[in-house]
């Protein structure tokens, strides 16, 4: 069993930036792909961003949303992931999810309607205009 818990969650006003953090127990980190989503209110969840499993190389995907001003990453040693998020707007606004799956790809977990193994209790981003 793995037990996720984001952070960093808070107000910000456009163009401002936060980091997420998703806090992983229970098992091996680096054997988990992993990645972010969010869910605004009134609406579906929706993929943000993965990053695969530690291997010979990292692959990351993106939302067309976020491309170009978030960033996920990895720390195996810290057993903890990321999400650098820069040039906030209000339509960012939303509960942060962080899942992972140690079978799931980092390519299939971009569809969010795909069973992750393992999701956080998430942690809310409001974005001031």
């Amino acid at each position: 069993q793995v037990q996720l818990v984001e952070s960093g969650g808070g107000l910000v006003q456009a163009g401002g930036s936060l980091r997420l953090s998703c806090a992983a127990s229970g098992r091996t980190f680096s054997n988990l792909a992993m990645g972010w989503f969010r869910q605004a209110p009134g609406k579906e969840r929706e993929f943000v961003a993965t990053i695969s499993r530690s291997g010979s190389a990292i692959i990351t995907y993106y939302a067309r949303s976020v491309k170009g001003r978030f960033t996920i990453s990895r720390d195996n040693a810290k057993n903890t992931g990321y999400l650098q998020m820069n040039s906030l707007k209000p339509e960012d606004t939303a509960v942060y999810y962080c899942a992972a799956d140690p079978r799931l790809t980092a390519q299939a977990m971009t569809s969010p309607s795909v069973g992750m193994d393992y999701w956080g209790k998430g942690t809310l981003v409001t974005v001031s205009s």
